[in-house]
């Protein structure tokens, strides 16, 4: 079983930054995908960035130049350091492990991000 438990949202002004962490418990293989979604409200959930065992990082166009995803493997761990908050990127952010070999996703709980103007 794998459980994921993001941390690091909070409210924030324009222009200002976040780290978001996300904890993952359980098995995490080489081969998984690792990355955030994020919803707002009335909206639904768009994919934020990914890492792959390949190393190979994607990006939203929305977010792409303003946020970093890493990857900690030795602590199963994935990172979105966010910078040059928009208000238009509050939403709730969710990290995720795709298992390629299964096709299963899983999913944390959620963090709030809120940027004000």
């Amino acid at each position: 079983q794998v459980q994921l438990v993001e941390s690091g949202g909070g409210l924030v002004q324009a222009g200002g930054s976040l780290r978001l962490s996300c904890a993952v418990s359980g098995t995490v293989f080489r081969s998984d995908v690792m990355g955030w979604y994020r919803q707002a409200p009335g909206k639904q959930r768009e994919w934020v960035a990914l890492f792959s065992s390949g190393g190979t990082i994607n990006y939203a166009d929305s977010v792409a130049g303003r946020f970093t995803i890493s990857r900690e493997n030795a602590n199963n761990a994935v990172n979105l350091q966010m910078n040059s908050l928009k208000p238009e990127d509050t939403a709730v952010y969710y990290c995720y492990v795709r298992r390629i070999r299964s096709g299963e996703t899983y999913w944390g709980q959620g963090t709030q991000v809120t940027v004000s103007s």
